[in-house]
């Protein structure tokens, strides 16, 4: 008898560290396009659907018991949809930009107290060693990364990590790249550490994707970045 209830305890202990993504994913689906792009108009129309997914990442949160799988999915999932709630609350905006605090503003629950999208990224994600990351998290702009159409999962991140950093790398609009020169993205000037080891550059890192091989002493600039909504 004794260990069936220690089973059952172990079998809800587990169940409840895997977040459940299904609406999330659905949301995702509904307005978000394959390229991306967010149908903010209908989100705002529709503003009960986030606010009950944002009670669903309040209601249930990372504990120590946690796999890292299980927490990054969990942090870039929260990233992402804290941020289309900062865009749909202060809806008509241009940019992310022109909203007072956009990444400093305390609203992501953690625990019994609230943190903001920059404590999400800089605090949490970050430090878990983990530099695909910056091509999973969305800033609702055009040169961001796309915001991918479905959730992040534990037991598939690494294939979607892989997916998005590849995409991003090798798209046309985000980073031009020759063997001799190469115009990339901000994203590798703002976080470039993190894309560094002790042997290895920023440009290993992208040619580890990169469809086009980037030579060691080619020239290296930094295109500008578009703020205006990914509409």
């Amino acid at each position: 008898m004794k260990k069936i209830i220690v089973l059952l305890l172990i079998g809800a202990t587990s169940f409840a560290q895997n977040f459940d993504y299904k609406n999330y994913n659905l949301f995702l689906g509904k307005y978000v396009s394959d390229k991306g792009n967010v149908n903010y108009d209908k989100i705002k129309t529709n503003k009960t659907e986030l606010d009950a997914i944002i009670k669903q990442f309040e209601k249930l949160q990372p504990s120590e018991k946690w796999t890292k799988n299980e927490k990054l999915a969990y942090y870039i999932n929260a990233y992402n949809v804290y941020t289309l709630k900062v865009v749909i609350d202060n809806y008509p905006t241009k940019s992310i930009k022109d909203i007072d605090n956009a990444w400093d503003k305390k609203l992501v629950q953690s625990g019994k107290s609230k943190i903001s999208l920059s404590d999400v990224e800089h605090k949490i994600l970050r430090k878990m060693n983990e530099p695909r990351i910056h091509f999973a998290i969305n800033c609702a702009s055009f040169s961001c990364p796309n915001l991918l159409n479905e959730a992040y999962l534990p037991e598939t991140l690494n294939k979607q990590l892989e997916t998005v950093t590849k995409a991003f790398i090798n798209d046309k609009t985000k980073n031009i790249i020759t063997a001799n020169e190469v115009k990339i993205s901000e994203i590798f000037n703002w976080f470039g550490g993190d894309f560094k080891t002790k042997k290895t550059s920023v440009i290993d890192f992208i040619n580890t994707y990169s469809t086009v091989k980037i030579d060691k002493k080619a020239k290296i600039k930094f295109l500008d970045y578009n703020w205006n909504l990914n509409k």
